[in-house]
């Protein structure tokens, strides 16, 4: 079994500077960033396996390297609501966020419970950890109905007056993720996005035109209607 000193020296060692320059162009923080790859990290986090107690670990060393590798590592069965409301209180880049929200959030039991409760909040990691939660569940869940993501669209729309560009982008990813999922709800977030799209906020305005194009587009169209 590995351990936390063992991955963060492993870490360490495969510390990438230009890697670290690169990603802050693309909003990655350049703060405790080993700059080590995606891929890297997933081959290190394939060869540990699925280790919930070295994730809270590695999670808790701050390190945006190890925080993947911890999302990818933790059992979404075992965590807690506590830990999860940790981690999205934690969170200072959008490649840890959606990575935890892919891998760990988005299977919990409590999975839609956060994502409202998240979408609430003011802080604006918290608030994308809700909107990705979102997006991911409208892609692994694959058996809920329709009304779980339904009420859900009131406050997508709310969320997407947020200027702040984790939230807007998010916003738009998880409205467009609803409407992919079937036809059903294909015309209620092209409804959601129509209304967006007449807002006086720009963000909103955004969110709706941009989630339209696509949610309208022939392709998604014809998808839907096979």
């Amino acid at each position: 079994m590995a351990s936390v000193r063992q991955v963060l020296s492993e870490l360490r060692r495969l510390e990438n500077p230009v890697n670290i320059a690169g990603m802050a162009r693309f909003g990655i923080t350049p703060k405790r960033n080993y700059g080590i790859s995606m891929p890297k990290l997933q081959s290190i986090a394939r060869r540990i396996g699925r280790d919930h107690k070295l994730a809270i670990g590695l999670w808790a060393s701050g390190i945006r390297d190890a925080r993947i590798i911890a999302t990818l590592i933790a059992d979404p069965k075992a965590i807690t609501e506590k830990q999860a409301d940790s981690w999205a209180k934690g969170m200072d880049s959008w490649d840890v966020c959606d990575s935890a929200c892919m891998s760990v959030f988005s299977y919990s039991p409590f999975a839609y419970r956060k994502a409202v409760q998240w979408l609430r909040s003011k802080d604006e990691f918290v608030r994308r950890a809700g909107l990705s939660t979102i997006a991911f569940l409208g892609v692994h869940d694959k058996k809920a109905p329709d009304a779980d993501f339904e009420r859900l669209l009131p406050l997508i729309a709310k969320a997407a007056e947020d200027e702040r560009n984790y939230v807007k982008k998010a916003a738009n990813w998880a409205l467009r993720t609803i409407g992919k999922r079937n036809i059903r709800l294909n015309k209620k977030a092209i409804a959601v996005a129509a209304k967006l799209a007449k807002s006086t906020s720009k963000s909103a305005r955004w969110v709706g035109i941009d989630a339209i194009r696509e949610l309208k587009s022939p392709k998604i169209q014809a998808r839907l209607r096979k």
